[in-house]
């Protein structure tokens, strides 16, 4: 199978064959205009941005040609002046005004004056990529190079997570503890309010002794002497008791004297 190099002659060929295959030179890059005039004899190529949001101004060139780096760098700093007018103008592109953009030139082959000045150049980055566009039998494709490009930093997507089985621990003899006494806290007594005074009971007014009238006291009457009775009533006579005979008292001895 033969394998033949095509030139292109034309700029507007090579940009059309170049945004049909972008993503041969970056993935990630979405185009947002192409052929502005920044002045009279430079003309922005392709303007885009990447993943991030980061603008990103594209040169090109049908041969090699050393003004292709000066035309890269007017062209990047009129984009990075407007960046935040670009953003408003083209809402619908996710573009990140902060950021400082980046210069991407792609020719056939590049000087030794132009690769050491883009080593040189500090405070912004430039990739230089080479293209050649080829014939394999019947297809006809486009091959990029990078020449000088800084390494990219690619951010691994993070793996989904493989669900594992939890391992079954090792049973553990269950050891009874005992429950720990809940540590007793200093009771906090509490401030008693000190006793409202109470109010004194106010004297009453005396009262003036009202003069009561003394009741009018009959003198009880004096009692009677009683009437003594003419006669003496008789005592009654008291019965005579039978009179006791006496007794015979018996004849003493007489005692004989010697």
């Amino acid at each position: 199978m033969s394998i033949e190099k095509i030139k292109i002659e034309s700029k507007p060929e090579l940009e059309k064959i170049i945004l049909e295959e972008l993503g041969h030179i970056e993935k990630g890059l979405t185009v947002i205009c192409n052929n502005v005039p920044i002045n009279d004899k430079t003309t922005l190529d392709v303007l885009c941005h990447d993943e991030n949001g980061q603008l990103v101004v594209m040169q090109i060139a049908v041969d090699e040609d050393d003004d292709i780096l000066l035309q890269g760098l007017q062209s990047l700093n009129h984009i990075n002046n407007f960046k935040s007018m670009l953003k408003v103008t083209y809402a619908k592109h996710k573009i990140d005004d902060k950021a400082m953009p980046r210069l991407i030139l792609v020719a056939p082959s590049f000087s030794e004056t132009v690769r050491n000045a883009v080593k040189n150049m500090q405070g912004m980055q430039i990739d230089l990529y080479e293209w050649e566009y080829l014939k394999i039998g019947d297809r006809k494709g486009l091959r990029i190079q990078p020449i000088f490009a800084p390494p990219k930093k690619w951010v691994k997507k993070p793996e989904p997570e493989k669900k594992t089985e939890p391992k079954e621990k090792p049973k553990v003899p269950k050891t009874v503890e005992k429950p720990e006494k809940p540590e007793k806290k200093p009771e906090v007594k509490k401030k008693t309010p000190p006793p409202e005074p109470k109010p004194e009971p106010k004297p009453e007014p005396e009262q003036k002794a009202e003069k009561k009238e003394e009741p009018w006291i009959i003198p009880p009457p004096k009692p009677a002497k009683p009437e003594e009775p003419k006669e003496k009533p008789e005592k009654p006579k008291e019965k005579e008791q039978p009179k006791e005979s006496p007794k015979k008292e018996k004849p003493k001895k007489k005692l004989k004297l010697f």
